[in-house]
């Protein structure tokens, strides 16, 4: 007779493993991905406080000066809508490293350029490379993250944009009073090597991607075509377009208000005024967490509300209550984004890469859109117009966190059914 078969032992090299949450690997993959998103957005931001600076230096009117922002943002746009499409074939875990590498290096050479159209090159150059993060960082931690653990991990990589968006203004800000501001560039570009290497050290490699090698223009086409036809996603890339338009609005024109009668405040107090941008610190971990206990749609719903209360309260003329509001929309914000952003890559079945992609496309056509149109409100019915605009983004976002809470609790209920 024929000896029995051994059993077999399960394998140690299981693919589809998931990253837990309070795991070692999982606890490496959230602060990889939190300086990746710090790096990202001080690399990106850098430049804004040193806009007048360049006025001098180059003898550019305030508006060409602008361009150094508006060129890399606009570049970032495009950029991460194809990242989303190459990440579907090829290592997640190389596209984002190269990515911060190359611009971390075109941020220190932008310190060393003499001719102002070289920098608006390669600024230009450096939003397109930064275009390999965003996305892709949002598919991999849906990909690789269990589903429980998803929310915390997604509000610590947010966490990471706020900390990078502020840092990169800050930093580049006292840098520039002190040594100039190629030392302040040249600076926040070191600062950027030193994360990405961090990032690179401590991102646990892919176990549950595979590369689709050999894909063609149809299978993204289709894969296009399902995420717009998909019954929440779209929902979703519309609560990226109205918040990140109504935050990016408030935060453009709130500073002339200030300037004005009777407030009267200088830069320096506005610029103090508005670090409560690090709220989003604090908030986009502590949203995705409530998101895992409470359910997305909920805290969605909430975050977007808590921005509604916080534009209420700019409408007064009292200044504590008006950086109370600035401080409510802002946590409103970043609470909702995490949720928004972790909650794409749940609902898209397929090709993650790209369905992050086209939320980010929204988020940011969301700021470059509605943040320049809002201009026209300011002059035309000052800063009630600018609140009217932005609380009418907000119905509809909060219409469609509602929607989208009905389902999720539809959906729950169709599982403990089952």
């Amino acid at each position: 007779m024929n000896a029995s078969p051994a059993p077999q032992r399960p394998s140690t090299d299981d693919s589809t493993v998931y990253l837990e949450r309070g795991s070692r690997a999982y606890w490496r993959a959230s602060l990889a991905l939190l300086f990746a998103g710090y790096a990202t957005f001080s690399l990106l931001y850098c430049v804004q406080p040193l806009l007048p600076e360049f006025t001098r230096s180059f003898g550019v009117s305030p508006a060409v000066s602008a361009l150094a922002v508006s060129v890399s943002t606009a570049a970032l746009a495009i950029a991460i809508f194809i990242a989303g499409f190459v990440s579907e074939s090829w290592s997640r875990h190389r596209l984002m490293t190269l990515s911060l590498l190359a611009s971390s290096v075109l941020t220190v050479i932008v310190a060393l350029l003499p001719d102002w159209h070289a920098l608006l090159v390669v600024r230009a150059l450096e939003g397109f490379a930064l275009g390999g993060v965003p996305a892709v960082a949002m598919a991999y931690l849906a990909e690789e993250v269990h589903p429980e653990g998803l929310g915390l991990a997604m509000g610590l990589y947010v966490g990471g944009t706020a900390i990078g968006g502020m840092a990169g203004r800050v930093i580049s800000g006292v840098l520039a009073d002190f040594f100039g501001w190629r030392v302040a560039i040249g600076g926040i570009g070191l600062l950027g090597l030193l994360a990405t290497f961090a990032f690179r050290s401590l991102l646990p490699p892919s176990r549950r991607f595979k590369p689709r090698r050999g894909v063609g223009f149809a299978h993204h086409r289709n894969s296009l075509a399902g995420h717009l036809r998909h019954r929440g996603l779209p929902f979703l890339f519309l609560i990226g377009f109205v918040l990140m338009g109504g935050f990016v609005t408030l935060y453009n024109y709130a500073g002339y208000r200030l300037l004005g009668a009777p407030f009267s405040l200088n830069q320096t107090e506005i610029g103090a005024i508005f670090t409560v941008y690090l709220t989003g610190v604090v908030a986009s971990p502590w949203s995705g967490k409530m998101a895992d206990v409470f359910g997305r749609g909920r805290v969605l719903m909430a975050s977007v509300l808590l921005m509604m209360i916080g534009v209420a309260l700019t409408l007064s003329m009292s200044l504590p209550v008006i950086i109370g509001g600035i401080a409510c929309v802002t946590f409103g914000f970043f609470a909702g984004h995490s949720v928004a952003s972790g909650w794409v890559g749940r609902l898209a079945a397929q090709a993650k890469g790209q369905a992050a992609a086209l939320y980010l496309l929204a988020y940011y056509l969301g700021s470059s859109l509605i943040g320049s149109y809002g201009g026209h409100f300011w002059t035309a019915f000052g800063w009630p117009g600018v609140a009217g605009l932005i609380a009418a983004l907000l119905v509809v976002g909060f219409a469609s966190a509602a929607y989208l809470n009905v389902r999720e609790r539809a959906a729950a209920h169709q599982t403990k059914a089952e």
